[in-house]
């Protein structure tokens, strides 16, 4: 049995009918007033620890806020929604305002996970992306991944400068239609994630250094700023209680943890996932996926189901677009036998170091391969490119046909990023909503990121980066959806269906419990890869992404071609595998 969840510390927690108890937790004040939507103020009760609690009659809907000191007006750090933005009012709201529809819903393995990352807010909120979801499920997809929905400052973010973490940021809908949306995609078998920030607090907005130095430590720098102090109780339950709102109030099915190596007590992330598993039912699957720079291969064993493989994506743009410049040049020498070595053991950086001689990572072998969340592009890999530029405008189609035959048909578990399924060739931009000399900052610094790259020596040519907070940067990142009108863009559809179609009905039953074999090189930019699934039949991905013909070893006599990409069927049985060229087989157990 799961333990009880005890009633969260921080925030506003409606009691009963015109009822709330206030909690700020801000030891560097000397008194906390909550301030209502119509002016009427209340002292708080200070108590040990830092804490300023009391129980108050007030309605669902309220506005308040809290002045510190008598000086500054702040919102709630905990607020569960926002009236407007991030240094208004916040508003007093109850998980039991919406009714369930589908109460019945337990989740999905994370064997059966098939990830589609989206920013809610380029389709038009949570009711656009609910309209999308019964396509994505015939498509194939399994799991929805938000970006992250916290409320950030202004109206346009990719959500990782958030402050309000309670919050999901108001112009994406009210907490009741992401609810709905959450819902909804319950109902047609597909699971929710959501991209949850807990290393850093946005430059705009956060309020907490006012009263609540406390909450960092001045003694750890983040790119961000000084890092959140995780040894503090209230600290670690500040960011446990959240994660537990989106899993128990939202109902999501899985949360993915940004940049957790910015994160310095690994313990605290250890303490969560024990929390979060302890909260929910045995039978209800709840998937814990990371972000983690630092290739930490003991947290997934430690209550955590999976980790980007950055490792894998690197390797493979490479390969594909044969750029070197930034983090690809730990990729650049040897391409070929780092992406052998991510499909046979996990992680290509293991402990070997990186271009600035350090080491990096932690042996990954042991792992089985749903320990590692594979992709072509996310919001990173594309975004965070000076143009953003999608895969589909970087390199050979074919190529890329090729490379998706792997992502696809592989035992790691595949992400898509959104419009990749449709061959987009629309950029995805850095885009924030900031003013004045935050805005400058914010432009300036993003430009001065690239001074180092070889194209951007030039002032003038930085200078055409597009600016982060001009709403032509968000417009220009609108997804360019036409599969029905646009042959090449239904064509791309056609091939990811039948892919995650294989993957459904060949791989998936298999999936649980399978593990890597040996992985040969057989070329520049060629590899073949063999995996024993779980009922001991062998899968077999050759890809060559190189313009030249390989040779491979021959397939079994009882081995099945599966799929193929720019493939002859009788040269394939002899091991010729042609230029941008993909094989699956699958050779059933004895």
């Amino acid at each position: 049995m799961p333990l009880p969840t005890l009633r969260p510390a921080h925030g506003a927690l409606y009691l009963d009918e015109g009822s709330t108890r206030f909690s700020l937790w801000a030891p560097a004040a000397n008194s906390v007033e909550v301030v209502f939507g119509d002016g009427y103020t209340q002292p708080l009760n200070k108590e040990p620890d830092g804490w300023f609690r009391r129980e108050l009659p007030c309605p669902l809907g309220s506005a308040y806020a809290y002045r510190i000191d008598g000086e500054q007006q702040v919102p709630d750090p905990a607020s569960r929604a926002q009236q407007n933005d991030v240094h208004g009012f916040s508003l007093l709201t109850s998980a039991d305002s919406y009714t369930w529809q589908h109460t019945d819903w337990h989740g999905r393995p994370w064997h059966e996970t098939v990830l589609y990352e989206v920013h809610v807010g380029l389709l038009g909120g949570y009711a656009g992306v609910e309209a999308r979801l019964a396509e994505l499920r015939e498509l194939g997809v399994t799991a929805i991944e938000l970006m992250p929905l916290n409320q950030f400052p202004g109206e346009r973010n990719w959500g990782y400068d958030g402050v309000l973490p309670f919050a999901p940021h108001n112009t994406y809908g009210t907490p009741d239609q992401l609810r709905h949306l959450i819902d909804t995609a319950h109902g047609l078998g597909l699971m929710v994630f959501i991209d949850v920030v807990y290393n850093h607090f946005g430059p705009d907005g956060n309020y907490l250094g006012l009263y609540a130095k406390d909450f960092f430590r001045e003694d750890i720098s983040t790119p961000w700023g000084p890092a959140i102090d995780f040894r503090r109780p209230q600290v670690r339950d500040f960011f446990i209680e959240n994660a537990l709102m989106w899993v128990l109030d939202y109902k999501v099915d899985g949360l993915r943890f940004d940049a957790v190596h910015a994160i310095s007590e690994k313990d605290f992330l250890v303490e969560m996932a024990q929390r979060l598993r302890a909260a929910v039912p045995l039978e209800r699957h709840l998937h814990l996926v990371l972000e983690n720079e630092h290739n930490s291969a003991e947290l997934l064993q430690a209550g955590f189901d999976a980790q980007w493989n950055d490792d894998g994506h690197n390797a493979l743009h490479v390969l594909l677009t044969d750029e070197h410049e930034g983090y690809y040049q730990d990729y650049a020498q040897q391409p070929t036998e780092k992406l052998a070595r991510c499909l046979q053991e996990g992680f290509v950086y293991q402990g070997q170091k990186n271009r600035h001689g350090h080491a990096r990572g932690e042996p990954s072998g042991h792992l089985p391969p749903t320990a590692f969340v594979l992709f072509l592009q996310n919001h990173d890999q594309v975004g965070n490119r000076a143009f953003g530029e999608r895969l589909s405008c970087l390199c050979d189609p074919d190529a890329l046909k090729a490379a998706t035959v792997l992502l696809l048909l592989s035992p790691m578990i595949p992400l898509l990023f959104m419009g990749e399924e449709w061959g987009s060739r629309q950029a995805f931009l850095f885009f924030t909503d900031h003013h004045d000399e935050l805005g400058v900052a914010v432009r300036d610094g993003r430009r001065n990121e690239f001074k180092d790259f070889a194209v951007f020596q030039d002032a003038a040519i930085r200078d055409s980066i597009p600016d982060p907070n001009k709403l032509g940067t968000f417009k220009s990142s609108l997804p360019d959806y036409a599969p029905d009108i646009d042959p090449t863009h239904q064509a791309w559809r056609i091939y990811y269906r039948k892919l995650l179609e294989l993957r459904q009905q060949l791989i998936v039953p298999r999936l649980s419990g399978s593990h890597a074999g040996h992985v040969q090189v057989l070329g520049n930019k060629a590899v073949s890869a063999n995996w024993t699934l779980a009922d001991g039949s062998k899968l077999r991905i050759d890809i060559n992404l190189s313009a030249d013909p390989v040779t491979a070893p021959p397939l079994g006599s009882a081995a099945r071609v599966v799929f193929g990409n720019r493939i002859d069927l009788h040269a394939a049985q002899q091991g010729l595998r042609g230029p941008f060229s993909a094989l699956a087989s699958l050779e059933e157990s004895a």
